[in-house]
């Protein structure tokens, strides 16, 4: 009989990133997209970047470029739009796989409660839950056999916001649950599927949509801060790595605790 010989459990060989590793992270030129890319291209990936202003795309991909060791490609398009979904595929065709699809597109909307838009409704539903679907189905040839798939949720999407947010949280809810659904039928082809549920960052979203200060904010929050590059980008790594490799269907916080906080406390 042979002797049993356990992988190699460091930590270089469990976190760390094959070299070749292409990854696509939609609405990466900002914000949490921009702070994901940045993670993976440090951690020497090959990065394409999606987001609908192309100026905007390029700029991010030249700063990231410039921080290395990894390679960032601007890749614009309006990830509404199914035909542009599918010309995404066709780009990322090119490279012949896909290990890493980080689905960070997405758009919210407050209105009150009596004029939230039909119209608004459908545009937030379609980014934010119908376009992920699109793209996995689109891309899943090009994840088999190990693929990672990442989408970017909510803690709305599981607790209750008093923004009148609607539309947004119903997506992001509906979000979490394609995501399991996605990481069953998918699982049998060697692609796990996880979804994170973000708690506040300092983004241009979350000032927008919101009338508190940061510092207001960050006092609800059980560790007393929003979160950081490295908390969404750690997590997106971690399930990218071979740590992450028997992780499917999950829901994972990444909120500093908020959704721990009973209404009142703090």
């Amino acid at each position: 009989m042979t002797a049993y010989e356990p992988p190699a459990l460091d930590v270089q060989s469990l976190f760390g990133l094959p070299r070749g590793t292409v990854v696509l992270v939609t609405g990466g030129a900002r914000g949490i997209g921009k702070m994901i890319a940045t993670g993976f291209v440090q951690n020497g990936a090959r990065v394409y970047i999606s987001s609908r202003t192309s100026t905007t795309c390029d700029a991010t991909a030249a700063e990231l470029n410039a921080l290395g060791p990894g390679q960032c490609i601007s890749l614009p398009a309006d990830l509404s739009d199914f035909a542009e979904c599918q010309r995404v595929k066709s780009e990322i065709a090119k490279e012949g796989v896909l290990h890493v699809l980080v689905n960070n597109s997405g758009r919210t909307y407050d209105a009150p409660f009596a004029e939230h838009s039909d119209t608004a409704w459908d545009d937030v539903m379609t980014l934010n839950v119908r376009r992920v679907f699109t793209l996995v189905q689109a891309l899943t040839p090009l994840l088999e056999r190990g693929g990672r798939v990442i989408n970017i949720g909510s803690m709305y999407g599981i607790s209750v916001t008093a923004n009148e947010s609607f539309a947004y949280c119903a997506s992001k809810a509906a979000l979490h649950q394609l995501g399991r659904h996605l990481a069953l039928h998918l699982g049998p082809r060697g692609i796990t599927v996880n979804t994170l549920a973000l708690g506040a960052f300092p983004t241009d979203m979350l000032t927008a949509s919101l009338e508190n200060s940061v510092e207001e904010i960050a006092q609800g929050v059980p560790l007393r801060r929003l979160g950081q590059a490295s908390d969404i980008a750690g997590t997106c790594i971690y399930l990218a790595s071979r740590a992450g490799a028997w992780t499917t269907g999950a829901i994972i916080p990444v909120d500093g605790g908020s959704m721990v906080v009973p209404q009142g406390v703090l």
